[in-house]
């Protein structure tokens, strides 16, 4: 009987890429980007109106909004942004390390410490399966981040437009 050269892998079980995997889609955080679309909206616009009760009291403080309505609107609206376009961003750089993991030939792993690196090549079933993760999984997750931040940074420079247009 053949063994598997999967089974004799000497990478840490916690620094397989396929574990990573696993785990960052179990995480509370980095499962966000794994939800079907309408709980995604609800989380990315409860981050965006925690982000705008953040940022209000600063626009408050420099444009009063009984007086000045619409620069307090745009500014509050830039923070809330802001907030939000760093929650999306940890997300898609945390789905994009592991898609790059899962995506090469080999494994950079630490067998002990952070002074002993060593590389594994992966075996050509090991490393076919991790790219059809990285295909039919991971791939629509970071399109649906960078659809996101898209729409975000088209908002935000609307909001910079009119702006700078008051």
């Amino acid at each position: 009987m053949r063994q598997s050269s999967i089974q004799v892998c000497p990478v840490p079980l916690e620094q397989q890429p396929v574990n990573e995997y696993e785990e960052l889609k179990e995480s509370w955080f980095f499962r966000w980007a794994t939800l079907d679309n309408r709980l995604f909206v609800r989380k990315i616009t409860l981050i965006w109106i925690i982000g705008w009760l953040i940022s209000s009291p600063i626009a408050a403080a420099s444009f009063s909004p009984s007086k000045s309505a619409l620069p307090f609107v745009l500014f509050s609206n830039l923070g809330a942004g802001l907030v939000l376009a760093l929650i999306l961003l940890q997300l898609f750089f945390g789905w994009h390390y592991v898609s790059d993991r899962l995506k090469k030939a080999t494994i950079f792993y630490e067998e002990s410490g952070w002074y002993d690196g060593q590389t594994w090549p992966k075996p050509p079933e090991m490393l076919t399966r991790d790219r059809l993760i990285v295909s039919y999984q991971i791939s629509p997750i970071l399109g649906r981040l960078t659809r996101t931040v898209g729409l975000l940074a088209l908002l935000m420079a609307g909001d910079s437009l009119l702006w700078l247009y008051l």
